[in-house]
């Protein structure tokens, strides 16, 4: 079988790498900019950075922010129609996931109107033309959603999030410019930080992963262990470290796919509107003591990337939970809570853990599970 890579065709990284952003779309030949970002981001001025770039080029551009944490359906059908009225030919998105997976589901309905029902995204959509040119310029350090293939919609109606997967929504120029994520709370650069741990550790231990897949996944592991506490800490050289280490893990897991911890992550999110990395952060160590018998050495090599001293002369038990210790160490460390306590209900357990289970990310997991195993994660939980 064949393993496939795709990656943007373009990607800038470094301080001032926005100032890229017009050359970009000038070469490319874009007239007017579709400005996809949140509202937060627009209030405080972040959005403003971009929007500075395109007036000094004299590009014109509309901005879109009716886009909530969590995006939704509507969210997407307000920015297609948003798009269409203002005549745009191109979309930057400015933002964490929520700006890019908006517009991602965005740029896909545009040029494969027949999927204008947002639903019919969910998993693997046969669309088949590449969605609206996207520049994406992330503003949190974690999702990695301007090099992924993926993107998640919630579908309020239903409490669950949509999964979807598609190469023709992967942005293609990603400016990852480290004074864009300069303004981040120390809680949401904890989260997201931690969210792209989540995405390094599943990718490097999903079914789907490989050598090449590996190789991004330990090295964003390694980057982020050594540079998420000083990002947390307002210190400049930690977020200049996360935000190529969330891109790495990236480049990686959009290609293999992840585990259940995102499933878990997914409907948490969906039903109580918790942040996504903070969901993971809590789920992650539970999690890897579950799996932890169907991934032979990975963990040996994890809890190296993390900066454990002496795990070769660990057995492989002592090794694995060296690993495990120390990505809840790091979570504690940047002030994620250890449990669900205050976010779940038991009540609602049994729609949980069928939601997790129905995910898209579940069958990458390197452990088969059932409902009631996932059932018993939540419960250790909570």
């Amino acid at each position: 079988m064949a393993n496939r890579f795709v990656l943007n065709e373009t990607s800038y990284h470094g301080k001032g790498a926005i100032a890229s952003i017009a050359d970009e779309i000038k070469a490319r030949g874009f007239k007017k900019a579709f400005v996809c970002s949140d509202p937060d981001l627009v209030k405080f001025g972040v959005t403003a950075k971009v929007t500075a770039v395109l007036e000094a080029a004299e590009i014109p551009y509309s901005i879109y922010s009716d886009i909530k944490p969590n995006p939704t359906i509507e969210n997407v059908q307000g920015g297609v129609e948003a798009f269409k009225s203002e005549e745009c030919d191109c979309i930057v998105a400015v933002g964490g996931g929520s700006s890019m997976d908006t517009a991602k589901a965005v740029g896909i309905i545009i040029t494969n109107p027949e999927f204008s029902d947002v639903r019919s995204l969910e998993g693997v959509a046969p669309t088949k033309e590449k969605c609206v040119p996207i520049i994406a310029v992330p503003t949190t350090a974690g999702t990695a959603a301007e090099v992924t293939i993926n993107y998640v919609i919630t579908d309020a109606q239903n409490n669950r999030k949509m999964v979807c997967v598609d190469v023709h929504d992967i942005p293609v120029v990603a400016v990852v410019d480290p004074d864009m994520m300069a303004t981040m709370p120390k809680g949401l650069c904890a989260a997201t930080g931690m969210d792209a741990l989540t995405h390094a550790i599943e990718g490097y231990i999903t079914k789907g992963a490989w050598e090449m897949s590996d190789m991004f996944h330990l090295k964003a592991i390694e980057i982020i262990a050594k540079s998420l506490r000083a990002a947390v800490n307002g210190c400049e050289c930690g977020r200049e470290g996360m935000a190529l280490g969330q891109y790495i893990a990236g480049m990686g897991f959009s290609n293999v796919g992840l585990g259940i911890v995102h499933s878990m992550a997914h409907t948490l999110g969906a039903l109580y509107d918790t942040p996504h990395g903070v969901a993971n952060a809590i789920i992650l160590p539970t999690v890897m003591e579950y799996n932890a018998p169907a991934t032979g050495e990975k963990y040996r090599d994890i809890a190296k990337a993390m900066g454990v001293e002496g795990v070769d002369a660990m057995t492989l038990d002592e090794a694995r939970k060296a690993a495990i210790d120390a990505v809840r160490a790091l979570s504690a460390d940047v002030g994620i809570p250890a449990d669900l306590k205050e976010i779940a209900k038991a009540e609602d357990l049994p729609f949980l853990s069928q939601s997790a289970y129905d995910d898209a990310c579940r069958p990458g997991n390197p452990r088969e599970t059932s409902v009631e195993e996932i059932a018993e994660l939540f419960k250790s939980l909570m």
